[in-house]
């Protein structure tokens, strides 16, 4: 494929899922360079504005080669952005392509910074710098590469297989089946991969908590059980390939050998992959301590504080934003105190919240009628929300958005909640999915809440924008800040109330008890992984301080655990796009428009906090 081709693969992106709202690994968290939230080169005086507009087309395009020429390193990211060029092929997990990608990555950083920033337009500037921090980042980074835990409950080769097989490997002819029978068969040196990066990690000292392997260990076996592995039902990739192939206009002859052919690549290929990733994690786990933070990592005080300036986009460290939280939670807390109040409930705010937490009132039946009309109202609310849309935004997603249960074979291991970005040529819509395997680990009281982060006007909004932006290259559209967009999200849950939702009192106290759950990631996370803090610790602290299920706590101190910093990003994220609106709306008075403030949000991309500071400020400067 050249790559003066792929960009009609922009039309059919979508990239991985958010992540930690999802299942899936994070996008790019780079945080900006000192450069990029310095003042840009005024363009020399003798540059004309054509040829400033002919090198920024110039460097643009540049920009969009060497993201593309990444897309086509790897297949399972094309398949992603709707490309099939490499539709038989995994990713190469081997030790010797992370080497040579740094040396790829090396190489790009040298072409990006050789470009000549004052010939640049505004934008492009931008551009140019935020890529060339995000090769540094990526450069520096390497050093840390060992520094994570490859299968965890929330993510990893094991479950993403299955994973991306079902959603994304889509099957319209024989061809693709035969492609997603080559997929079955690669999946074996893909998880012989694993298996060598987990003891690579092991020589380091690198193990995982002992709470892990039974999570990671179960849903492998899973995917390896029922027919042909055993003599049960049709097995999860069996049936997701049996249903796709069944659907084809295909004479019934070629449709039994395609199956047959899977059948036997999945016992040849498949079984012992995962057979030899459980026997690798069975002998691990023996290994295993109960140690939970990075600190027990080799230099994980440094490889921690990274993390968290990668996932903030700032330079708080990490007792400044274990303050950050106590300060949030005990604000929320007051505000929670007045709705219980308000109520009548007769206790103290602990009391109220074990009403709220066990009451059944609050908790449809743990039954598929009850899931059934979860997703009901969930759909009602985003829909309701939709026809609201005008009077906080001025411009709005063309792709479509749907919820759906997350489905049975990794429900008991996923988050509560996450959100898969859309196809933007409308081939696939984004998807709010809603973990409904546990119904007393969703109240119908955080119902409205959640539905607008994961939805409207939540990531859907900001993703799927993001995606249908223009003049912008693609590592911005595509690529992402988790405090960026976590922030948005958190920050959408706010902006219903503004316009006079969340009238029941006890679906604001839902709306708080979000909030609070954020506040109090910013205190376990850097209490874990900087104060030592244990994993029941962590799970006290969200018992004692909320009113989640049980189940909420242990599920959050164990992503902690193994996903370091990412957590933090959303209430970080938020607290940054209230002061900016704050300053906008105290600076610019009768002229301050949110809908014009939320287009300066959200029409740029996603950038470092930094950066989206300057953007809020030259938006003032310009209506002032």
């Amino acid at each position: 494929m050249k790559l003066n081709k792929t960009f009609l693969a922009l039309a059919i992106a979508s990239s991985f899922a958010i992540t930690a709202c999802n299942d899936s690994k994070p996008t790019s968290n780079n945080t900006e360079s000192s450069a990029v939230s310095d003042q840009v080169a005024p363009a020399e005086a003798n540059i004309s504005e054509e040829q400033i507009k002919l090198a920024s087309v110039e460097a643009n395009k540049v920009f969009d080669e060497i993201y593309m020429a990444g897309v086509m390193r790897n297949p399972v990211f094309q398949t992603y952005l709707g490309i099939k060029d490499d539709y038989d092929k995994w990713f190469d997990l081997s030790a010797e392509a992370a080497e040579a990608e740094l040396t790829i990555v090396k190489k790009d950083l040298a072409t990006i910074a050789a470009i000549d920033e004052s010939k640049l337009d505004e934008q492009t500037k931008i551009s140019r710098k935020l890529y060339i921090q995000q090769l540094e980042n990526e450069i520096a980074d390497h050093q840390w590469r060992l520094h994570n835990y490859p299968v965890n409950q929330m993510f990893g080769t094991h479950s993403q297989i299955p994973a991306f097989l079902i959603n994304q490997h889509s099957i319209a002819n024989e061809k693709e089946a035969r492609d997603y029978i080559s997929r079955i068969k690669g999946a074996e040196k893909v998880l012989f991969d694993v298996v060598d990066n987990l003891k690579a990690r092991e020589a380091k000292g690198i193990i995982a908590p002992k709470f892990v392997f039974p999570h990671v260990i179960r849903d492998s076996k899973n995917i390896i059980v029922g027919a042909p592995f055993d003599n049960g039902d049709d097995s999860t990739i069996l049936s997701d390939f049996s249903r796709k192939v069944n659907a084809l206009e295909l004479d019934a002859e070629t449709k039994s050998v395609l199956i047959a052919e899977a059948k036997a690549a999945l016992i040849s290929s498949l079984k012992p992959g995962y057979d030899k990733l459980v026997s690798y994690l069975v002998t691990l786990e023996k290994k295993a301590d109960d140690k939970d933070g990075a600190w027990k990592f080799p230099e994980g005080e440094a490889f921690f504080n990274n993390a968290l300036a990668r996932t903030t986009t700032t330079d708080l460290t990490a007792n400044e934003i274990h303050k950050i939280g106590l300060d949030e939670v005990a604000r929320i807390h007051q505000e929670m105190t007045e709705i219980k109040n308000k109520v009548g409930f007769d206790g103290d705010l602990s009391e109220f919240f074990e009403f709220m937490r066990n009451d059944k009132q609050f908790y449809y039946d743990n039954t598929k009628e009850g899931k059934q009309q979860y997703l009901d109202e969930a759909v009602a609310l985003i829909d309701d929300m939709k026809s609201r849309l005008d009077s906080l935004f001025l411009t709005k997603p063309k792709a479509d958005m749907i919820v759906k249960q997350v489905e049975a074979f990794r429900e008991k291991s996923a988050g509560k909640a996450f959100y898969q970005q859309p196809a933007p040529d409308g081939s696939r819509p984004g998807i709010y999915y809603a973990n409904l395997y546990d119904m007393e680990a969703m109240p119908t009281y955080q119902m409205a809440a959640l539905a607008y982060h994961e939805g409207i006007p939540g990531h859907h909004m900001q993703i799927a924008i993001k995606q249908e932006l223009e003049g912008i290259p693609m590592f911005r559209k595509f690529g992402g800040y988790t405090a960026y967009t976590e922030g948005w999200g958190l920050y959408s849950e706010l902006i219903p109330k503004e316009i006079g939702l969340y009238e029941d009192p006890y679906s604001d106290f839902g709306r708080l008890a979000m909030e609070l759950w954020r506040a109090c990631r910013l205190v376990v996370d850097t209490g874990i992984h900087s104060q030592k803090w244990t994993r029941q610790q962590g799970i006290d602290y969200y018992v004692t301080n909320t009113p989640n299920a049980v189940s909420d706590a242990v599920k959050m101190v164990e992503r902690h655990i193994v996903m370091p910093s990412q957590a933090t990003a959303y209430k970080i994220g938020m607290l940054k796009i209230l002061e900016l609106r704050e300053k906008a709306k105290t600076a610019l008075g009768d002229k301050f428009d949110i809908r014009e403030f939320h287009d300066v949000i959200l029409k740029n991309g996603p950038v470092p906090l930094n950066v989206l500071e300057g953007f809020v400020e030259s938006y003032v400067a310009s209506k002032a």
